[in-house]
């Protein structure tokens, strides 16, 4: 009987290698999963590439045409520029005319009244 128990545990453990010790799973179950692991390992790891990869691919078509519109709307505003400064120069030219009239007018506001003397 005590032959027995001893040829039970070690057929138990190849069968089940994760009842046994951590030291005879890890020599028992490394080198086919390490192999396997590794392939694993590489083939999620280009898949994660591959994704990341789309993934920087469409935010480069994005930021393409977000640059087109961008340059668009840069010659727009160039135009709104030369138009305000259009409009800023003709409002300074006619507040100059004003206010060197205004001038005047209050000279000649004066010499009308000298002039009524």
């Amino acid at each position: 009987m005590s032959t027995n128990p001893a040829p039970s545990r070690p057929s138990t453990s190849l069968i089940h290698p994760t009842t046994t010790t951590p030291g005879r799973t890890a020599a028992i179950s490394n080198p086919p999963s390490t192999s396997s692991t590794s392939s694993l390992n590489r083939n999620r790891q280009y898949a994660h590439l591959h994704a990341q990869l789309a993934q920087l691919n469409a935010h480069l078509a994005d930021m393409e045409n977000l640059m087109g519109m961008t340059a668009v709307q840069a010659e727009y505003m160039r135009g709104l520029g030369g138009w305000w400064g259009g409009c800023f120069m003709a409002a300074s030219k006619i507040l100059g005319e004003e206010t060197a009239n205004g001038t005047d007018a209050g000279g000649a506001g004066n010499g009308g009244e000298k002039g009524a003397k």
